[in-house]
């Protein structure tokens, strides 16, 4: 090997066929062969290829795991609120689960991204006027805007989360970008995390049933609870302190299951032609439907952005713009189910909210499947995917505060 490499030294395709070969061997022969090649460039190169160390997981400093620690134990206090003051459970979580975590990490990015002292108090007066508003609503279980609230409530608390993370940078794609970026990210550590607790949890439980020790009770509500609470935090930290933990997992991930849910999707809509399925009638069936087109919507975006960041080739986007197609034909399915309800009954609160939420994400996936088949004929940078995707951020912001603060007030919380 020693021979071959030093004959090849200046033939840059026969050196790459001699690594992928053997990579190992190569690796042993090339660092003992150093010595007598480096002061050529390419040996040099190869030498640094070859040597490179990754590096180890960055834990910040003191003040950064601190804050982690202490975020932590807040977001754990906040969710133990119920048993602390002694309320409903069910309907605490109903309207602030979003305020365990969101927040916290608002605060986290305000200070990191050293946020500007007016958009830090405008973010502020967000989270506190809503935390008002939500729970000072009627308590009524049967109330349709009351759910909806409910259900838009986070999505307020995210594009929040959003114009801290942004922060100065308001009109930038590349930064809303990024904050799409970070919530993928945040979710493939986050399920890393989740799995491995979970792990930690049946170990303990086994270990301890051993010794006739019954802390499930104790384990439940606080380790767990806590540890729930936490894990976006740390989550978080993680991925901003070491962006390269999940920066090769995410182009995979899309890489991977673009053309899967591609598939599904065809066979879908084969089965439910051939089924006689009718979403127009079956009000169960179009929930279901929309809620599957709201996945296949958070698919496409998440493919999308890894896309425009690393590029997949014309095959990556190929996939992505047939999964932007069928899913657009899903969505005039809908869409065509929800306007003949409506049409049939009125506009009650949630077919508004359905009506609503298809006509921006039918607008949407246009948008991206334009630009994907541009991208696709050369007439378009990747970016531009990214950018028509980034553009509609603010509306997708806007649709969540008029669903949550206007709406259960037009149809007096009905």
């Amino acid at each position: 090997m020693r021979e071959k490499i030093k004959i090849n030294l200046e033939n840059p395709e026969r050196l790459e066929a001699l690594y992928r070969d053997n990579a190992t061997h190569f690796k042993q022969a090339f660092n003992l062969l150093y010595p007598e090649i480096s002061e050529s460039a390419t040996a040099q190169c190869w030498y640094a290829r070859l040597n490179y160390e990754e590096k180890k997981i960055s834990w910040g400093t003191n003040n950064d795991l601190v804050f982690v620690i202490i975020s932590s134990l807040v977001a754990g206090l906040i969710a133990k609120t119920p048993d602390f003051l002694a309320l409903n459970q069910d309907l605490f979580f109903q309207r602030n689960i979003g305020f365990i975590v969101f927040p916290l990490l608002s605060i986290y990015f305000a200070w990191k991204h050293k946020t500007s002292t007016g958009k830090i108090v405008i973010g502020a007066v967000l989270f506190l006027l809503s935390a008002i508003y939500v729970n000072a609503l009627p308590e009524d279980n049967q109330s349709d805007t009351l759910i909806l609230a409910c259900i838009h409530l986070p999505l307020v608390l995210w594009a929040t989360l959003g114009f801290t993370f942004i922060g100065n940078n308001l009109k930038s794609y590349r930064h809303r970008l990024d904050f799409l970026r970070y919530n993928g990210d945040l979710l493939v550590m986050t399920t890393l995390i989740l799995i491995s607790g979970a792990l930690l949890v049946a170990v303990t439980f086994g270990l301890f049933q051993l010794i006739h020790l019954q802390i499930e009770k104790f384990y439940t509500e606080y380790v767990i609870v806590f540890g729930l609470a936490a894990s976006p935090i740390f989550g978080t930290y993680l991925v901003q302190r070491n962006p390269e933990l999940v920066d090769k997992v995410s182009p995979v991930i899309a890489k991977v299951f673009t053309p899967l849910v591609l598939i599904t999707l065809i066979a879908y809509l084969i089965a439910l032609v051939c089924s006689g399925k009718d979403p127009f009638n079956d009000r169960d069936f179009l929930m279901i439907f929309n809620f599957m087109l709201i996945g296949v919507m958070a698919i496409i975006l998440f493919a999308s952005t890894v896309t425009s960041k690393n590029g997949n080739g014309n095959i990556g986007i190929l996939l992505l713009l047939l999964l932007s197609l069928v899913a657009l034909i899903i969505n005039a399915i809908a869409l065509s189910a929800i306007m003949f309800r409506i049409t049939e009954g009125g506009l009650t609160p949630n077919r508004l909210a359905v009506l609503g939420g298809n006509v921006l994400m039918l607008t949407n996936l246009a948008m991206v499947a334009y630009r994907l088949f541009r991208t696709m004929r050369k007439r378009d940078e990747l970016d531009a995917i990214g950018n028509s995707i980034a553009y509609f951020l603010p509306i997708y912001a806007v649709w969540a505060h008029f669903m949550t603060f206007v709406v259960p007030v037009l149809y007096h919380f009905q």
